[in-house]
């Protein structure tokens, strides 16, 4: 199996930079190369560039930069040598022709193109480079975006795309689809059409921007950035370049024609106003105000930039209350013949499933593939494929025609055939639609889907919140599913009743879901009604019941994993520090936040945290555990929050048997996994009430100065003080001397009377009713 032991990236601008810092990422050393001086640029970018594109600083020491021109030789040490220079032809022929003269067998080279032909780019090169050739176009930011687009040469070899395909998936944790050679390959092919079928459509029903925008985002199953918001993220000048490499390789003068720059960018490219790198585009800073203000909106009429004004239409306020995307759309299309706004989305929807249908076999063989480009590629909620599937094959194929508008060919001998939808599913498993019959979605055995498993009638039971799935083998994964998976009292209860299951009838638990987020942290709008209720034995009972559901999490008789991805917060957290093992996903941003809404954790995560504090004192030689618990301190009382699983180490989080699994899809199935291979060790039950030895009054008293010292410099509140001073006295464990050895449960009661005592503060309420109405913090 092809494996890549060190990798090389030539050309060190943004992207070529970015492909280097996922490589070193995922531990590949990397040599970067660029011109005298601008690959020792490109890497001190990475170090400016927010967000990071380094899941941990550190990972900056695998990258080397390297001249072209004197350390060329060096390619031939690689085993991928990946090309992301300018989108020039000639550039291009200049770069690959020195690859050429370095290649060797085993040596896998591709191009990051974003729609430049493979087989042109790679004409100047040998057939045995050409076999081994091939497009790797990373999305950006590489780190974040999940697509990945192969496009082979005619020559390449099958097995070499392939282990390249397995490659990307299993160590860099892309989404890979395999494009052909045609312009703009998948994603930016139809997002493109999009973005242009968006902008003729906003011409014809005489929109503003922000009637635009307000419809294309969520209601439409896209980002929240929307239309304009995302030309100006991408580049005004980058769209332009986008939609010409289309229109002047297509041979359909109709083709053609659709990619024709629209007269409105051309015009803010000609005045420089390119986006967010130049300071405006469709949208700018006013630095001047404050507030909303701040960002002004472009009238393409007057050419001038005003305050934005709020959009809305009965059509849309419909569609925001309809459940699901198809249901936003079915909403928006009711209301198309009285409502210009769901018009206008009518017109967009009907172009870009129509453009899609049509380039189908051309730009992709399958369906499948073109839906996931979208998914993957531009954060659609639904591909154009399924969303013909949420409205209706038929139905829409229908209106399309009583609007006089052509049914593309390949939907109309679908419907020929008899075949109604472009996906079924059969006992949890997916089938598409593919030249006359339906082909199965192979699965990866090395992946395990909790939405497959409940359709294969996996679960056990289902309860408020959440539900517990049979994985195989003998092992459960407690699933929540509550409203942002927050943790209220039904969630409790399921925790509570998987602990009883698990340890009568499993061999070990795993705690993962496939929600947008693992866990937001507890349910805060019941606890601000019992706080302004005065409702304080019903918080008691509460906070009691939390701290009781993670005890029995701890102490269970059966290994337990859990397996966080993205935002895991407060509760969510105190949910995963009672496992045996974290496996963390590459993208989990991890933090006990509650300082933030003017509390402590009380959920066991103080407890935690004096427990790591005292095993890090003993793993150092000694038993003052003020240095450790200084540094969790810090964290929790400035809220502080992870910014990648592996980053989750730097702020205090991580125990020794503690992992990153970059790959997303794989994350339950390694959480199983890692299940057995406790329990096959022999697992020894955890002590009912563990003794803690606490850095008592003289840790808090270094705690508190460190506060002190904040107040006094203006960087904290007396509130923030007060909420610190509480944090402080129950990570230390409270007026004991230093090294006392105390039971979990009186920490535990420290945590209670803490959180008791800061719920019932003005001041505190009002930061729990900032972040529910606004979702950001208070600082008061």
């Amino acid at each position: 199996m092809w494996n890549v032991r060190k990798a090389a990236v030539i050309g060190a601008g943004v992207m070529g930079s970015a492909i280097a810092a996922h490589l070193a990422n995922v531990g590949i050393p990397c040599l970067l190369l660029d011109l005298e001086g601008l690959a020792a640029k490109g890497i001190a970018r990475l170090k400016e560039t927010k967000p990071s594109p380094l899941y941990d600083p550190s990972f900056i020491t695998r990258i080397r930069a390297g001249d072209l021109d004197r350390d060329a030789a060096l390619l031939s040490e690689c085993d991928w040598v990946i090309e992301a220079v300018s989108e020039k032809m000639d550039v291009k022929h200049s770069v690959w022709s020195l690859i050429d003269s370095a290649w060797r067998p085993g040596m896998i080279v591709s191009s990051n193109t974003s729609g430049l032909s493979i087989n042109e780019v790679t004409s100047v090169c040998g057939e045995a480079c050409r076999r081994n050739a091939m497009v790797t176009h990373f999305f950006n930011p590489p780190r974040y975006m999940k697509l990945l687009e192969i496009v082979p040469c005619r020559e390449t070899d099958p097995h070499a795309v392939a282990e390249v395909a397995r490659f990307c998936q299993e160590r860099l944790g892309k989404g890979v689809v395999m494009a052909k050679d045609t312009p703009n390959f998948i994603a930016n092919r139809i997002g493109t059409y999009a973005m242009l079928a968006t902008l003729k459509a906003m011409e014809k029903h005489g929109l503003t921007v922000e009637e635009v925008d307000a419809v294309t985002g969520p209601l439409l199953g896209r980002p929240k950035s929307a239309t304009f918001r995302t030309l100006d993220m991408v580049g005004l000048d980058t769209f332009l370049h986008v939609c010409r490499n289309v229109r002047e390789n297509v041979t359909d003068p109709l083709e053609a024609a659709a990619f024709a720059a629209p007269e409105i960018v051309e015009v803010l490219v000609s005045k420089g106003w390119i986006g967010e790198k130049s300071g405006g585009g469709f949208y700018r800073k006013n630095n001047a105000e404050k507030g909303k203000d701040r960002i002004q909106v472009l009238d393409p009429v007057t050419m001038t930039y005003g305050s934005r004004s709020k959009v809305s239409s009965p059509a849309l306020e419909a569609a925001k209350l309809a459940r699901g995307t198809s249901g936003k759309l079915q909403a928006l299309l009711e209301a198309a013949e009285h409502d210009r706004l769901a018009a206008f989305a009518r017109d967009v929807m009907e172009a870009t499933l129509c453009y899609s249908a049509e380039k189908l076999g051309e730009i992709a063989d399958t369906a499948y593939e073109i839906d996931q480009a979208m998914r993957w590629g531009f954060n659609w909620e639904e591909g154009p494929f399924e969303t013909w599937d949420a409205l209706g094959v038929g139905e829409t194929a229908a209106r399309l025609e009583a609007r006089g508008i052509a049914v593309p060919a390949p939907v109309a001998s679908m419907l020929a055939k008899e075949a109604s939808t472009f996906y079924i599913k059969k006992t949890g498993s997916l089938f598409h639609y593919s030249k006359g019959h339906y082909k199965y979605v192979e699965e990866n055995k090395e992946e395990l889907s909790l939405s497959v498993l409940r359709d294969r009638g996996k679960k056990i039971f289902t309860a408020d919140g959440a539900s517990l799935i049979d994985l195989g083998d003998d092992v459960a994964c407690l699933e929540f599913h509550s409203p942002h998976n927050a943790i209220g009292p039904g969630v409790l209860a399921a925790i509570r009743q998987a602990s009883e299951e698990v340890a009568s009838n499993w061999r070990g638990l795993v705690l993962a879901n496939e929600g947008r987020n693992f866990c937001v942290g507890a349910n805060l709008m019941l606890l601000l009604m019992e706080a302004e209720n005065g409702e304080w034995e019903e918080i008691d009972l509460i906070i009691r019941e939390f701290q009781m559901s993670m005890k029995t999490l701890r102490v269970m008789p059966r290994p337990v994993v859990a397996a966080p991805h993205r935002m895991t917060l407060g509760g969510g957290v105190e949910a995963c520090l009672p496992a045996d093992r974290i496996l963390f996903s590459a993208e989990t941003y991890f933090g006990l936040v509650e300082t933030g809404v003017g509390l402590i954790p009380a959920g066991g995560g103080c407890l935690a945290s004096a427990v790591m504090a005292q095993e890090r004192a003993e793993a150092a030689g000694t038993d003052d555990v003020t240095s450790p618990l200084s540094q969790l301190f810090e964290t929790i009382a400035m809220a502080k929050v992870s910014e990648s699983g592996h980053h989750a180490r730097r702020l205090g989080y991580w125990r020794a048997n503690d992992a990153v699994i970059v790959r997303e899809e794989s994350r339950i199935a390694e959480a199983k996994s890692a299940v057995l291979e406790l329990d096959r060790r022999g697992y020894a039950v955890p002590e009912a009430d563990r003794r803690v030895a606490v850095g008592g009054r003289e840790a808090a008293t270094v705690l508190k100065l460190a506060v002190s010292a904040m107040r006094r410099g203006g960087y904290v509140s007396d509130h923030d003080v007060r909420i610190a001073g509480k944090l402080a006295g129950v990570l230390s464990g409270g007026d004991v001397p230093a090294g006392t050895v105390v039971r979990e449960q009186h920490l535990l009661d420290l945590e209670r009377e803490a959180f008791l005592s800061l719920c019932g503060e003005p001041l505190t309420q009002a930061r729990m009713r900032q972040m529910l109405a606004t979702g950001k913090p208070l600082r008061n």
